[in-house]
C-alpha cells in the first residue's frame, strides 16, 4: 500500500461517513464546557432517535422507538434518557421556561408512547429528543456561538 497515493488508502468505515448513524461514541468529551455538553446532547439524541435505519423505507429510528415496544419498562428507560438531555440543558443555564418545554416534550412522548400499539406508532413519528436538541442548539448558538460546528 502506497501511503502517498490517496487512492490506495482503504475506504473509510461506514461509521466515519457523513449521514451514517454512530450509536456509540467513545470519543465524547467529559468536560463541563458548552462545546462538550453540546456533543453529549447530540450523541444522546442520535442514540434515541436515529441509531438505525429501517431497510426499504430508509427511515431512521432509535432506541426511543425500539424500546417503546417493551411495555412500561421501555418507555420509562427512554424517558430517563430524555431527562438526561434536560439535565445537561439545565447545566448550560437554559431558562426555566425552556426546560419546562423540554420536560413537556418528554412527558408527552412518554405518556402517549405508553398506549399499546398506537403509542408505538406515535414513538415512530414524534421525536421529542430531536425537538429538545433544537431548543438547546438555539440557546447555544445565541449564547455560546463558538460551540457551533460547521458541517460540510
Amino acid at each position: 500500500m502506497n501511503r502517498t497515493d490517496p487512492a490506495s488508502e482503504p475506504p473509510a468505515s461506514p461509521a466515519a461517513q457523513p449521514g451514517v448513524a454512530r450509536p456509540f461514541r467513545p470519543d465524547l468529551p467529559l468536560g463541563r464546557d458548552p462545546a462538550a455538553v453540546r456533543q453529549r446532547i447530540e450523541a444522546m439524541e442520535g442514540l434515541l432517535e436515529r441509531s438505525f435505519v429501517i431497510p426499504g423505507i430508509n427511515r431512521p429510528v432509535g432506541l426511543d422507538s425500539i424500546a417503546g415496544l417493551i411495555p412500561v419498562v421501555g418507555d420509562v428507560v427512554t424517558a430517563a434518557m430524555g431527562a438526561y438531555i434536560i439535565w445537561e440543558a439545565r447545566n448550560l443555564g437554559l431558562p426555566k421556561w425552556q426546560l419546562a418545554r423540554m420536560a413537556g416534550n418528554v412527558a408527552f412522548d412518554t405518556a402517549v408512547g405508553a398506549v399499546p400499539v398506537a403509542g408505538d406508532v406515535f414513538d415512530f413519528l414524534f421525536r421529542s429528543n430531536t425537538r429538545n436538541l433544537k431548543i438547546v442548539k438555539r440557546h447555544l448558538d445565541k449564547h455560546h456561538p463558538t460551540t457551533r460546528l460547521i458541517e460540510q
